[in-house]
């Protein structure tokens, strides 16, 4: 595949590569679906996964160099969002280089903290606000011996998410934001989206899809018609 476009993905807590192996193709050609495969799940089980999401940014960004000699933009949703977010903020920093498109799914403002944090919480509690969240399968949830393995992984993202604090260091992002959410999120209200418009010199665009937190599954196909459509200019809505 020649790639003119580089789209690097980061999923959410509890999520691998895995969750956009079917996105490639959907896109056209040109752009390259990059997954980031985070450490602590499927091929990257063995690894320890980080609880903190300053230190994991220090690492993407010596991983990922290479990688950004063409044009590329970042997707992330609800925990990948802040990642990706993070990750252009370093990148303008140190690099000098920010993405063509930053694109942040079902996930408030940097600046919000999380309302109920739950990484603290006993095995449990902590197992029943994650059926809250609808992220775990029921069948996953009531598999005890998997569970066992699974929980180190989803305790270490949401610590990753909900200990994370906003740091102000200096001038806003210059790219635009696309800012994803769904209709029927309980998780992040529109307001909470809206607030993402404080961290760019450029412009945010807002769009709804239908669905939960987890819309990116349930309207893949229209979640990637618009940002397909964003990256090859087709899309110039300004909210």
């Amino acid at each position: 595949m020649s790639a003119a476009h580089r789209l690097f993905c980061f999923p959410y807590a509890g999520g691998g590569a895995s969750i956009f192996c079917s996105w490639q193709s959907e896109f056209p050609q040109g752009i390259q679906v990059c997954p980031i495969q985070l450490p602590g799940r499927e091929n990257r089980f063995d690894e320890a996964p980080f609880t903190n999401l300053f230190e994991l940014v220090e690492v993407l960004v010596e991983v990922l160099s290479p990688y950004l000699d063409l044009p590329f933009s970042l997707f992330g949703h609800s925990m990948g969002a802040k990642i990706a977010f993070e990750l252009s903020r370093k990148l303008k920093r140190e690099k000098g280089i920010e993405p063509i498109y930053l694109f942040v799914s079902g996930c408030q403002a940097p600046h919000i903290p999380e309302a109920n944090p739950i990484h603290h919480l006993p095995k449990k509690a902590f197992v029943r606000e994650l059926r809250r969240y609808s992220g775990t399968p029921e069948a996953v949830l009531q598999d005890a011996e998997f569970m066992e393995i699974l929980l180190p992984l989803l305790r270490a993202d949401f610590t990753l998410v909900e200990t994370y604090k906003y740091i102000e260091q200096g001038d806003k992002l210059t790219c635009p934001i696309w800012v994803l959410g769904g209709e029927g999120d309980k998780e992040v209200s529109v307001k909470e989206l809206e607030e993402w418009g404080a961290y760019t010199s450029s412009y945010i665009v807002l769009r709804l899809f239908p669905g939960d937190h987890f819309f990116i599954r349930s309207t893949q196909t229209l979640v990637i018609k618009t940002i397909s459509s964003v990256i090859l200019g087709g899309v110039s809505h300004v909210f």
